[in-house]
Order: structure tokens, then C-alpha cells, then sequence
């Protein structure tokens, strides 16, 4: 594997952290900018947003430019966000730079993966996306913990701060590692990329994206609830296990980028299946403090192995704007973590117990793999059309050749 792919999961830790550590540091912040905890928690939503609006725009708007420039443009946005979040005076403008850091995330994961696919013989794709989430899921194992003990002894803006130095590193890193490339040759604007974009496969990728990983955060939003009221463990105990899941996040990654190499789909639908099956069993594993930490890394296990094969699928569906297409992707991801939230929030609020949203999460998880089962049938159906038009299109050059001689 190319050294350049250390490069993208720099970057992929930094983007990785940030994202996460504002849920460990909003007491913090909440005390020092003198307003309540739910007002703090609209800078998460403030992020994800700034993810969403900016991962499409981004790519579309940077697709004839150099994808090397585009990746160290995007960071460079990155560390500004940080640097201006750690510089707020006040919720508002603490608000906006937030919106801002959010901006680039999507593109970047987007354009990353278009590079990491091109760097590699084709039978490692699936894998040199893997190692780029690397970065991201490792920052759930050490950046996140590191950053939040960071906030609470040196103050939440140093957090910040260091995440910008991290973003630094990153841009140096890109900068010496990813190969020069040429302007894309295959842009036609933002109206050719948006084009791509109208294909039905693509929309049940991206459908798969939302209801699969809608079922990881409809569990893992309100995970600290379930370890300390239905499995006793002690609320200083939780960051622990926080820390297992991303070591289960990070197997899985790594796990579902070798696998899906060898069979995306089969990939892909083996770890829907498997998160249908953990989820629906965490009543029972949330009995005991042994069985929930068990659930707790196969929950990251399950999930992330559909990783690597949703983001490789969206982008061949979509061959034309691939940095699009797999931006795109990452906004799905966003909006399952909101969707994902708000339906266990629902289940919770309905009174179905304390693990409910597991629960819910494994029926989005039946979804994703209805979703999933359904763009099988869409390209089962269109493989025998697509290879009638190759037939008739190989054939039209010899007749106009017959003619010229």
C-alpha cells in the first residue's frame, strides 16, 4: 500500500476528532460561554451541518481542480475552523466556526477516497479506503479521550487549538506525500457532476448508507444509558468502553476493506446482517458488565465493516463524479447520525425502556438490508440491457470501417 494512504489518515484523525470530542467537552464549554447544555449541543448539529451542505458543494465546485490541491485546500479550511472555534468569544461565533470545520469533512473523505482507489491495482480498492477511515476510527480510540482530558484539565479551547496542529501536520503530510496529478480531465462543471447524481443506483447506495449507519447511531447516541442503567457500570467507567468501540470500529474497518476486495456485496450485506443480529441481542447483552463491553466492540465491529463497501459502491455507481458521488456519501452519513439519534430518541421517549433504541436501530438495519437487497435487483435487471449496448456499440465501428475500404 502506498505511504501517501498515511497522509490521508492524518488528515481522517483530525477531521475524526473534532467531530467527536464537542460531545465530551460540552459541560465545558457550556459553563465558560454561560449558556445551557442543550444550547451547547447545537454545536454538534452546527458541524454536521456544515458536513452535509458542504460535501456536495465542495466537490462539485473543486472538480476540475487538482485533487492533491483540493485535499490541501480542504485541510487548510479545516485548520482554520479550529483555530477560529478555539478563538470564539461567544456562542454565536463559536456556532459559525463550528459550521465552518464541518465544511470540508465530507469533501475530504470524498476526494480521499477517489485518490486512495487510484493509487492501488483495482483488487485493493476496497482496502485502501479501509486505511484511509483508519485515521477516523482510530481517533475514536485515542485522539477523541486524549482531546477531551485535554478540554477539561487546560480548558476547551486548547483542545481546539491542538486539533489545528494536527491539522497542520496533516497538510505537510499531504503536501510531501500525495503524487502531483493533472486537472480532471472528465469534469464538466457543476452541472455535469450534479448529473451523475440523477442515477437510481446511486440513490439506493446512498439509501443504504443512511439506514445502515442510521442503525449504528440509534444505539450508540444513547450508549452511555444503557452501560449505567440497564449494564451497572459507573458513569467514569464509560469513556473505557467508548474507547472499546473504537477498537471494534477499527477491526471492522479493517476487516470489511480486506473483504469486500474480494466481494463487495457479500461484504456489505454480511455486515448489515451481523449489525441486525447485535443489535436485536443488546437487551440481553446489557445484562451483565462482561456481555455489554462484548456488545459494545461488536456493535463497532458490525457497523464499520460496511464502511469500506458502501463508500466503494456509491463511487463505481457513479464513475462519472466520483468525488461527488463519494462525498455525497458522506453526507449521508451525517444525516444517519441525526436520523439514527432522533428515532431512538423516539423509542426512548415512548417508554420502551432504556435499550429500546437498539431495538430501533436493528429494524433501520432491516431497512438498510431491504435498501441494499433492492440495488441488487435494480442492477441484476440493467447488466443484461448495458451488455446488449456494448454488443451493438462494438459492432457500429467495424460496419463504418466495411464502408470506408
Amino acid at each position: 500500500m502506498p505511504l501517501a494512504l498515511l497522509a490521508l489518515a492524518v488528515g481522517a484523525f483530525g477531521i475524526g476528532t473534532t467531530e467527536f470530542v464537542m460531545m465530551g467537552l460540552l459541560p465545558d464549554v457550556a459553563d465558560d460561554l454561560h449558556i445551557s447544555i442543550p444550547s451547547a449541543g447545537h454545536l454538534v448539529s452546527a458541524y454536521a451541518l456544515g458536513v452535509v451542505i458542504g460535501a456536495p458543494l465542495l466537490a462539485a465546485v473543486t472538480a476540475r481542480m487538482s485533487r492533491r490541491t483540493v485535499l490541501i485546500s480542504l485541510m487548510g479550511l479545516f485548520v482554520a475552523g479550529n483555530a477560529l472555534s478555539a478563538l470564539a468569544p461567544d456562542n454565536g461565533w463559536l456556532l459559525a466556526a463550528r459550521f465552518l470545520s464541518g465544511l470540508p469533512h465530507g469533501a475530504f473523505f470524498g476526494v480521499g477516497a477517489v485518490v486512495a482507489t487510484n493509487m492501488v491495482a483495482p483488487e485493493r480498492k476496497a482496502r485502501s479506503v479501509s486505511l484511509m477511515f483508519l485515521g477516523l476510527t482510530v481517533a475514536n480510540v485515542a485522539g477523541v479521550p486524549v482531546a477531551t482530558l485535554m478540554g477539561q484539565n487546560l480548558g476547551w479551547r486548547a483542545t481546539f487549538l491542538g486539533v489545528s496542529a494536527i491539522g497542520l501536520a496533516a497538510i505537510a503530510a499531504l503536501a510531501f506525500l500525495i503524487p502531483h496529478d493533472h486537472e480532471h480531465t472528465t469534469a464538466q462543471g457543476l452541472r455535469g457532476e450534479l448529473a451523475a447524481l440523477r442515477s437510481l443506483p446511486v440513490w439506493l447506495s446512498l439509501g443504504t448508507t443512511v439506514a445502515g449507519f442510521g442503525a449504528l447511531f440509534s444505539a450508540y447516541s444513547y450508549i452511555t444509558p444503557m452501560l449505567t442503567d440497564a449494564a451497572g457500570y459507573a458513569g467514569a467507567s464509560v469513556t473505557l468502553l467508548l474507547a472499546l468501540f473504537g477498537v471494534g470500529a477499527t477491526a471492522g474497518n479493517l476487516l470489511g476493506g480486506r473483504l469486500a476486495d474480494h466481494s463487495l456485496r457479500g461484504t456489505l450485506f454480511g455486515g448489515l446482517t451481523a449489525l441486525v443480529v447485535v443489535l436485536a441481542l443488546f437487551p440481553l447483552l446489557m445484562r451483565t458488565e462482561l456481555t455489554a463491553a462484548v456488545a459494545v466492540i461488536l456493535l463497532g465491529m458490525a457497523a464499520f465493516a460496511t464502511g469500506s463497501p458502501l463508500q466503494l459502491m456509491v463511487m463505481e455507481k457513479a464513475s462519472s463524479a466520483p468525488s461527488l458521488a463519494s462525498s455525497a456519501n458522506q453526507a449521508a452519513f451525517n444525516l444517519a447520525n441525526a436520523g439514527g439519534a432522533w428515532i431512538g430518541g423516539l423509542a426512548l421517549a415512548a417508554g420502551f425502556g432504556v435499550t429500546s433504541p437498539a431495538l430501533a436501530g436493528a429494524a433501520l438495519a432491516v431497512l438498510g438490508l431491504a435498501v441494499a437487497a433492492l440495488a441488487y435487483t435494480v442492477d441484476r435487471r440493467r447488466a443484461p440491457a448495458a451488455g446488449r449496448e456494448r454488443i451493438v456499440a462494438s459492432h457500429v465501428p467495424q460496419e463504418a470501417e466495411t464502408v470506408h475500404h
